[in-house]
């Protein structure tokens, strides 16, 4: 079972029985924990340059020996940690790559409330920092619900995202989520007798679409030319409606 969570951490194969014997005998020469392991003496200098090299492992002299001493598992945390900072530094480039290697559009069609909640939550990768939308309020708090909804209002403010957003009037159902500094929101009202019974988010390269509850799916399109059309439209319609 260790051997199989070790696999899932990284140390895979003659590398994880390597580590798992050093720390179960705590300090020993190499011989010994290659042998526990049931790996080569060659193989098992190689596989302790690697390991040290991750901080697992360590050598000491001890009565005029050289032992092998695994450090504390909690360096494995430590590991994916600093991974996980390096991944979130470097995704900014390694999507920019991404959304340059083709210059045909990307559709991705989702069903059901999971695939709408995934659609919504993509928005938070917003790059530009500049979200624009057009929401049916009553849609969006039969699904994903209210409890979703302020969620993702939070995350997105902690985003530093800001959103400009066109509403109904027909479609309020109470006085939520009006125009807020502090949650980095602008609302206005669309003309009268403008409903929506789908919501829209415009961001960078990308359009996500969320049905209603009804036909319950959600589509999210990469492409360039199609944003910058909603994008257009919106603007149109922002100068249209009415501040909140």
């Amino acid at each position: 079972m260790i051997l199989n969570l070790l696999d899932q951490l990284g140390l895979s194969g003659k590398k994880g029985r390597f580590y798992l014997a050093a720390l179960e005998l705590g300090e020993a020469p190499v011989h010994s924990v290659a042998k526990r392991a049931g790996i080569g003496r060659t193989t098992a200098y190689d596989i302790l340059s690697s390991l040290m090299k991750q901080g697992l492992l360590s050598q000491i002299e001890k009565s005029g020996r050289t032992c092998v001493v695994a450090e504390d598992p909690a360096v494995l945390i430590a590991n994916l940690d600093e991974q996980r900072r390096t991944l979130d530094a470097a995704l900014p480039e390694i999507r920019a790559v991404y959304n340059r290697s083709s210059v045909k559009p990307r559709i991705h069609y989702y069903e059901g409330e999971d695939g709408i909640i995934s659609v919504l939550n993509e928005t938070l990768n917003c790059r530009s920092g500049e979200l624009y939308g057009i929401l049916s309020m009553v849609e969006l708090l039969n699904t994903p619900g209210e409890g979703f909804m302020r969620q993702y209002i939070q995350r997105r403010a902690d985003a530093n995202l800001n959103l400009r957003v066109v509403r109904s009037r027909e479609e309020e159902v109470s006085n939520l989520w009006e125009t807020k500094a502090e949650e980095l929101r602008e609302v206005r009202f669309a003309p009268d007798n403008t409903r929506f019974t789908m919501t829209s988010y415009i961001y960078d390269d990308t359009v996500s679409l969320v049905s209603s509850s009804k036909e319950s799916f959600a589509v999210r399109i990469e492409s360039a030319e199609f944003a910058r059309l909603q994008k257009t439209l919106f603007e149109t319609l922002w100068v249209a409606s009415e501040d909140a």
